[in-house]
């Protein structure tokens, strides 16, 4: 069943460049940002909404927007007066669910108590707070602009303006950290009784500060003991009552109807689900799939075309598309039905929900549990994964080594 696109929003701005960070973002210094390039960066972000809500009208007929999510950067550099200028023009043009999750990426250096109540009164009902750690050696060296007491200080504000649904964002396996380490920061936070946790193991990207320092590359864990991380602090949160549902995301309380409220990530979800997703601003990406098929064409995603583009990571070149009239067109391209499947199982199983091996044959016309059937055997007979009627999942040791894992079942022949 067709469902419609959630809306994803890049506030490219931040304050400073993270000594890891490779995603594209805009330091601006202390000052945050200048007024003349918040303006031209909002004025270009409402022209790109035009276009494309006039684009994909039809996919967009399909029903309301379940969850909007602002990525960046640091959205809460937006200011309150950009934020409203931005939801206004997300509600002027496209359907949005009364209910629907709209989730603000927030750092806790600039998310004053005056930003995160202004927020939460034009309709921003989930927070994601960039802590990384509540180290503060540790956040130096992640080259972090504030510390522990800051990120304790921002929660006490948030929960203070209204927010029920804070998520915070952790990283592992940082240079010169043990297990144990990695073990007490995790009981700081869960003093700090947050709804959602995202807990990623330290990626050195090509070209970031941390990339060149010699002995911060020196002073990593190994294998071993990052995997220890990995193991013991998931065991940590499911005692603490966070349910694991995707390789680093945990969310409070158990899953499923009738266990409370879901403190998952929607906009997550629908990622990991292989939803639509329409997305504004320079470096977003979408994938839209077309509502019309012929009628020759098999039911399911397979039968359907999909596109894909993802914006300039550059905020001129951006700028520059979007006045030419050609947004939605850098780079786009039609997703070949076997790279959707790869993509398929791949998002699916880094969720402990898996892979509906019969939904996906339905879908793809590939059949996993006949054509892989002796791999299938050998990551059972290894502990990596579990076959529960039609369902594929990993377990938490397969999900140390997903990415091989992965490969095997989807990009081997």
């Amino acid at each position: 069943m067709r469902l419609p696109p959630t809306l994803y929003v890049h506030t490219p701005f931040c304050r400073a460049k993270c000594r890891y960070c490779a995603f594209f973002s805009m330091p601006v210094g202390p000052g945050g940002v200048a007024p003349a390039i918040l303006d031209r960066y909002l004025a270009v972000l409402e022209a790109e909404m035009d276009r494309q809500a006039k684009t994909w009208a039809g996919n967009l007929a399909l029903g309301p927007a379940p969850s909007v999510f602002f990525g960046g950067g640091t959205p809460s550099l937006l200011g309150p007066a950009g934020l409203a200028r931005v939801l206004s023009a997300l509600r002027e043009r496209f359907p949005i669910a009364l209910d629907a999750e709209i989730t603000l990426e927030a750092n806790p250096d600039s998310a004053t108590p005056e930003f995160l109540a202004a927020a939460h009164h034009l309709g921003v009902n989930r927070l994601s707070l960039g802590a990384q750690s509540l180290d503060d050696r540790a956040l130096a060296a992640l080259g972090r602009a504030h510390n522990a007491r800051a990120v304790r200080q921002t929660m006490h504000d948030a929960r203070r303006a209204g927010f029920e649904n804070i998520g915070l964002d952790l990283i592992f396996g940082l240079p010169g950290q043990t297990p144990a380490d990695w073990l007490s920061d995790l009981r700081r936070v869960l003093d700090l009784a947050p709804q959602h946790l995202s807990c990623y193991g330290l990626g050195i990207e090509p070209g970031t500060p941390l990339a060149r320092d010699a002995a911060a590359l020196a002073a990593l864990p190994g294998e071993d003991a990052q995997a220890e991380m990995f193991l013991r602090g998931a065991e940590l949160l499911e005692a603490a009552g966070y349910a694991q549902y995707e390789i680093s995301n945990f969310a409070r309380g158990p899953v499923g109807p009738g266990a409370g409220p879901d403190w998952r990530c929607r906009h997550n979800l629908a990622c990991w689900r292989g939803r639509d997703v329409l997305g504004f601003g320079p470096a977003a990406c979408s994938t839209i799939t077309l509502r019309h098929r012929s009628p020759a064409s098999p039911a399911g995603p397979a039968g359907a075309k999909a596109m894909r583009w993802t914006n300039p990571a550059n905020l001129s070149a951006w700028e520059a598309l979007v006045e030419s009239g050609r947004a939605g067109e850098h780079g786009r391209e039609e997703l070949a039905p076997e790279l959707r499947a790869r993509e398929a199982l791949m998002l699916a199983l880094r969720t402990t929900e898996g892979l509906d091996l019969a939904h996906h044959r339905e879908c793809f016309g590939q059949d996993i549990r006949a054509n892989q059937a002796a791999l299938l055997d050998q990551l059972r007979h290894a502990g990596l994964a579990e076959l529960s009627g039609t369902w594929l999942r990993l377990t938490r040791a397969g999900m140390l080594v997903s990415s091989s894992v992965i490969r095997a079942l989807a990009f081997e022949d």
